[in-house]
C-alpha cells in the first residue's frame, strides 16, 4: 500500500486538545531503511516481510511520534512496538554508548502477559547478540528487567545494582518504582513507554496508570514517546487521548487486517424451546465433542466459573476416558500456578480443549488455537472479537468461531453480535473520569517524592485525559481529606499530607508515609466471601453457607435467593455476614449467578431494538421476513425460522417492543406486575428500575419488588398505577432519585469500602500486618456512618456514589432514554396481558432458575408456549 503523505489531512482533528492523525501504512523499503544492518539481517532471517501492523508502526516509533496501534488479535503488535526500540538500543550497544539507565518501560495489565513479553524480548536479543558475535562485532549487553508483584526481593536488589535498559512491569509495580528514589533516578531520561492491552485498561486501573504516566513524565528530563497497543476497540480518538493525555499529539494506526471472520450460530435439539432438555443437552455435548475432534485445539468460553466446571464434568462423563489429560479449565478462581500450568500446556500443544470463563480473553500467548466456541452471549462485540481472535492468533490465519445458544433471547443477541463482528462494527468503551479515590492515592504518592507547589501538582494531574476537567474544588476536597481537615482521627484515619495555604505547598506527613503508600498501592479491591447467617426464628445464628460479595452487592432487603437448594430472604448485612430469614414460601427474586453475569453493551442493545423494528415491519410476509432475517444476521435458515416464530408469537400475544417503543405489560401473579420491555442492557435498566420502583414507593405503593435483566425490568406491588408511575420519573431528577434510592443500600456501603481502601482511608496493610477483608468492612461501616454525619458530599462518599451511578449502572444512557421518552422519540405503551408475554419470560424466570431443574424448565417453557398460543387462538375466535 502506498503511503499517502503518511497522513490523510481530512482525518486530522484540531481543538484545544492535542492533534490526532490517522495514518496510512509505510512502504516496506521505507521501514527497512531505518533498521540497523544487524537488526535487519536478524529480522529477515526470521520473517519473510514486515506485517501490515509493522508497516504502520515501526517507522512512526523510530521518528519519536506518540502512536496508538489498534489491530485484531494476532496482528504482531508487540514486535511492532519493540522493533524500533531494539533497533535503537542495538545501535547504541554497537557504538558502546548504552548508559546505565532505563530507556524503555513496557507496561501490561497482566502479570502473565509480562512473563510472556519477557520471553519474547529475551530471545530476539540473544539471537541478535549471537549474530553480532558471528560477525565479529562487539556489542554491549542490552538488559531486560521484569518487575511485578511476584518479583523476589533478591531480583529487585539485582535490578537496583544493574539497571535494566528495558523494564517490563504492571501498573501497580510502575507506581512503586516511580516512588522509589534510587529506581526513579534511573528514569530521568526515559525515552519510550509501551502500554499493551489498552482495551483492558478502560477502568480505574487505567485511570491510575494515566496519572502514573504523568508522574513519570514529570520525572523525566525528556518527553518519552508513548506507544499504545490495543485489540480492536472504539472510539479510537478517546483511547488515543487516554494514552497520551489531553494536550499531546498522537498518531492513530487503525490496522484492518484482511482476516475474514469465519463464524456460525447453532443450537442443540430440534427447536430452541427444547435446547435445555435432557436430550438436547446430550446433543450439546455431542456437538462440542465433534467440534473438538475436528480441530487440533479448541477453546470454549462460558460466562461463569460454574458453567466452566460443568462443561468439563459433562464432557468427561459423557465420553469416559476420551478427555483424560487433554482437557483443562482456566478461570479467575484457580490458583496462579494452576493457570500458568494450563497456559504452558496449551502452548506446547498438550491439551486438546480448554474451557474458560473470561480469564483467557486477553492476549497471553497460548499458542495455536483452531476454533473458539462461545457458549451463550459474550454481551459485546469487542469481547466476542477478542475471544474469537484467539483462534487464528497466527498472522495469516482467519479467526474461526461458533456461537452455541440455549434460549431465544440469546439467539437474537448472538445473531446481532455475529452481524456486527462480520461488518466490523465495534461497540464503545468507556473510561472513568475524575475518580476521586484514585486521585487521593496518587496525590499521596506524589507528596512522598517531593514538596510540590499546589498549582504545579494540579497541572500535572490535569495532563491526564481522565482528569483534564478536574475542578479546583474537587482537587482541594481531596487535599482537605488527606490533610486531616475532616477530623476522622477517632476512626483511625490520620492526616497523610500537609498543606500550607500561605506558601501554596503540599508535602508528605509522617515517617511511615512511604511504607504505607508502597504496601497499600493499587485499585483492585480485596474481595471475599460473605457468610449467610439465619437472623431470626429457631435456628438464629446458624451459618447456612457462603455467597460472594458481588452477589450481596446486588441484593436489596427482602430479596429471596436460593442457597444449597433452600430459599432464604435477605434481611441485612453486618461486616462479612448476611443475615437472612429461613423457611420462605415466596418465589426467588434473584439468581445465584447474577453477580457473574456480564452486562449487555448499550450500543448492541440499541441495535437489537433496531432489528426488532425491521422484523416487525416485515412480519406479514413470512417468506420475505425469514429471508430478511437470514441475510441481515448472516445466519442459517433454521435460526431465522426460530427467530421469526419467536417474534410472531410476541406480536400476536402482546406487541413487539423496539427502538421507538417501550412496551409496559401489566399482569397479575401473586402481586401486580409492570414489566418494562426496555432493551438497553442491564446497567441502564438497573438505574431505570430503581427510579421507577422509587416512584412507586413515593406514590404510596408498599413492598415494591423489582427485577432486572438486559432486555427489561419489572416492578411488582399491590395494584400499581402504571400511568402515574411512568410519568413520575423525569431525566432531570434521575440523579437525585437514585441518590435517595441507593443511600441506604448495601451496594453503596460495599462500594464505599472499595473507594475508602483505594483512597487509603482504610489500610489493607499496616506495619507488616494485613487487615482481613472482614475487618476492612467493619471499619468501613463505622467510617461510612461517621462520614455521612460530617457531610454527604465527603469526596470519597461522592466517589462511591459516582462508581455506582456510572461504572456499575449507566446513568448517562439512562438519562438519555428518559430524554427520548420526554421528547417523544420513544413512546411508552401500557398493555394489559393475562400472563407474562414470550419476550418477558426469561426475566420472570431468572429468579426461579436455581430451583427449576433443566427438565422442569423445558416443560415450563413449553407449557407457557402452549398458553401463549391458546390466548392467541382464543382471541382469533372472538
Amino acid at each position: 500500500m502506498e503511503k499517502l503523505d503518511n497522513v490523510n489531512s481530512m482525518n486530522v482533528k484540531k481543538s484545544n486538545l492535542g492533534k490526532l492523525e490517522y495514518i496510512e501504512a509505510y512502504r516496506t523499503e521505507e521501514v527497512r531503511e531505518i533498521l540497523n544492518p544487524l537488526v535487519e539481517e536478524w529480522f529477515f532471517g526470521k520473517f519473510k516481510d514486515f506485517s501490515l501492523t509493522q508497516r504502520y508502526g515501526v517507522k512512526a516509533i523510530n521518528d519519536r511520534k506518540n502512536i496508538l496501534v489498534s489491530a485484531p488479535t494476532g496482528g504482531t503488535k508487540t514486535l511492532t512496538a519493540f522493533l524500533s526500540i531494539l533497533n535503537y538500543l542495538v545501535g547504541l550497544g554497537i557504538k558502546k554508548e548504552l548508559e546505565d539507565k532505563i530507556y524503555a518501560v513496557y507496561c501490561s495489565p497482566l502479570k502473565a502477559l509480562s512473563n510472556d513479553i519477557f520471553v519474547n524480548l529475551i530471545d530476539p536479543l540473544k539471537e541478535i547478540q549471537e549474530l553480532a558475535e558471528k560477525k565479529g562485532l562487539k556489542m554491549q549487553d542490552i538488559r531486560v528487567g521484569l518487575r511485578t508483584g511476584d518479583t523476589t526481593v533478591a531480583e529487585r536488589a539485582k535490578m537496583a545494582r544493574k539497571t535494566p535498559h528495558i523494564l517490563v512491569t504492571t501498573p501497580e509495580s510502575l507506581a512503586i518504582v516511580i516512588t522509589t528514589t534510587k529506581f526513579s533516578e534511573k528514569m530521568n531520561a526515559l525515552e519510550f513507554i509501551v502500554l499493551d492491552e489498552i482495551h483492558a485498561l478502560t477502568n480505574k486501573r487505567g485511570v491510575y496508570l494515566s496519572l502514573s504516566l504523568e508522574r513519570l513524565n514529570d520525572l523525566s528530563l525528556i518527553e518519552p514517546v508513548r506507544i499504545g497497543l490495543s485489540a480492536t476497540i472504539s472510539p479510537l480518538d478517546e483511547i488515543a487521548r487516554f494514552l497520551v493525555g489531553g494536550e499531546r499529539d498522537c498518531l492513530i494506526a487503525e490496522v484492518k487486517l484482511t482476516k475474514k471472520i469465519e463464524i456460525d450460530l447453532e443450537f442443540p435439539g430440534k427447536n430452541i424451546l427444547e435446547a435445555e432438555s435432557f436430550e438436547s443437552q446430550k446433543e450439546l455435548y455431542k456437538i462440542l465433542d465433534k467440534l473438538i475432534q475436528e480441530n487440533r485445539t479448541t477453546l470454549i468460553f462460558t460466562n461463569t466459573r460454574a458453567a466452566t466446571e460443568r462443561i468439563i464434568h459433562h464432557l468427561e462423563n459423557q465420553f469416559p476416558g476420551k478427555y483424560a489429560d487433554v482437557i483443562g479449565a482456566h478461570h479467575s478462581s484457580m490458583s496462579k500456578e494452576k493457570r500458568f500450568e494450563i497456559e504452558e500446556r496449551l502452548r506446547k500443544g498438550e491439551l486438546k480443549v480448554v474451557v474458560s470463563s473470561t480469564s483467557l480473553e486477553l492476549g497471553i500467548d497460548i499458542g495455536s488455537i483452531d476454533l473458539v466456541v462461545l457458549l451463550r452471549s459474550p454481551k459485546s462485540v469487542s469481547r466476542a472479537l477478542q475471544r474469537i481472535g484467539r483462534a487464528g492468533h497466527k498472522l495469516h490465519e482467519n479467526p474461526r468461531g461458533r456461537f452455541i445458544v440455549l434460549d431465544r433471547d440469546d439467539m437474537v443477541e448472538c445473531g446481532i453480535l455475529m452481524k456486527e463482528m462480520i461488518e466490523k462494527k465495534i461497540d464503545s468503551a468507556e473510561i472513568p473520569k475524575n475518580a476521586l479515590d484514585v486521585l487521593a492515592q496518587q496525590i499521596f504518592g506524589m507528596a512522598i517524592t517531593k514538596v510540590w507547589d499546589v498549582d504545579e501538582m494540579l497541572r500535572v494531574i490535569r495532563r491526564s485525559y481522565c482528569y483534564k476537567d478536574l475542578t479546583r474544588d474537587d482537587f482541594f476536597s481531596v487535599v482537605s481529606y488527606l490533610a486531616g481537615d475532616y477530623a476522622l482521627e477517632h476512626r483511625n484515619v490520620y492526616a497523610k499530607i500537609w498543606y500550607d495555604e500561605k506558601e501554596n505547598k503540599i508535602g508528605k506527613r509522617g515517617k511511615l508515609a512511604r511504607v504505607i503508600y508502597m504496601t497499600n498501592i493499587g485499585t483492585i479491591p480485596n474481595e471475599s466471601h460473605i457468610s449467610v447467617v439465619i437472623g431470626s426464628g429457631n435456628n438464629r445464628g446458624e451459618t447456612v453457607g457462603k455467597i460472594d460479595e458481588g452477589f450481596l452487592e446486588r441484593m436489596k432487603r427482602g430479596d429471596i435467593f436460593v442457597l444449597g437448594g433452600a430459599k432464604y430472604q435477605y434481611l441485612y448485612a453486618r461486616g462479612m455476614k448476611a443475615f437472612v430469614a429461613a423457611n420462605v414460601s415466596k418465589n426467588p427474586t434473584i439468581p445465584s449467578w447474577f453477580s457473574e453475569m456480564l452486562p449487555l453493551n448499550f450500543d448492541v442493545a440499541c441495535d437489537i431494538g433496531r432489528f426488532r423494528k425491521l422484523v416487525k415491519e416485515r412480519m406479514k410476509d413470512k417468506k420475505e421476513c425469514m429471508e430478511f432475517i437470514s441475510e441481515h444476521l448472516y445466519c442459517r435458515k433454521d435460526v431465522a425460522s426460530e427467530i421469526f416464530d419467536y417474534f410472531k408469537e410476541q406480536s400476536e400475544f402482546s406487541e413487539i417492543p423496539d427502538e421507538k417503543t417501550i412496551i409496559v405489560e401489566k399482569f397479575k401473579e401473586e402481586k401486580e406486575f409492570l414489566l418494562f420491555h426496555s432493551l438497553y442492557g442491564r446497567r441502564v435498566n438497573d438505574a431505570l428500575a430503581r427510579a421507577y420502583a422509587y416512584a412507586a414507593a413515593r406514590l404510596k405503593h408498599r413492598d415494591v419488588e423489582m427485577g432486572i435483566s438486559d432486555n427489561g425490568f419489572f416492578i411488582a406491588g399491590e395494584s400499581l398505577d402504571a400511568e402515574k408511575i411512568t410519568k413520575w420519573v423525569k431525566s432531570k431528577d434521575l440523579r437525585e432519585i437514585l441518590k435517595e434510592a441507593i443511600d441506604k443500600t448495601d451496594i453503596l456501603k460495599r462500594r464505599f469500602r472499595h473507594c475508602a481502601s483505594r483512597s487509603l482511608m482504610i489500610l489493607r496493610n499496616y506495619k507488616g500486618r494485613e487487615k482481613s477483608v472482614g475487618k476492612q468492612q467493619v471499619h468501613s461501616e463505622f467510617l461510612y456512618s461517621a462520614v455521612r454525619k460530617i457531610s454527604s458530599e465527603f469526596p470519597i462518599l461522592r466517589e462511591a456514589r459516582r462508581e455506582v451511578f456510572e461504572d456499575l449502572m449507566d446513568i448517562y444512557n439512562a438519562e438519555k432514554v428518559l430524554k427520548w421518552i420526554e421528547e417523544e422519540k420513544v413512546k411508552i405503551k401500557i398493555i394489559r396481558v393475562p400472563i407474562v408475554s414470550p419476550f418477558g419470560l426469561n426475566l420472570m424466570m431468572q429468579g426461579k432458575a436455581d430451583l427449576i431443574k433443566m427438565e422442569d424448565k423445558v416443560k415450563f417453557l413449553k407449557r407457557m408456549h402452549e398458553l401463549h398460543l391458546k390466548v392467541i387462538g382464543d382471541r382469533g375466535k372472538d
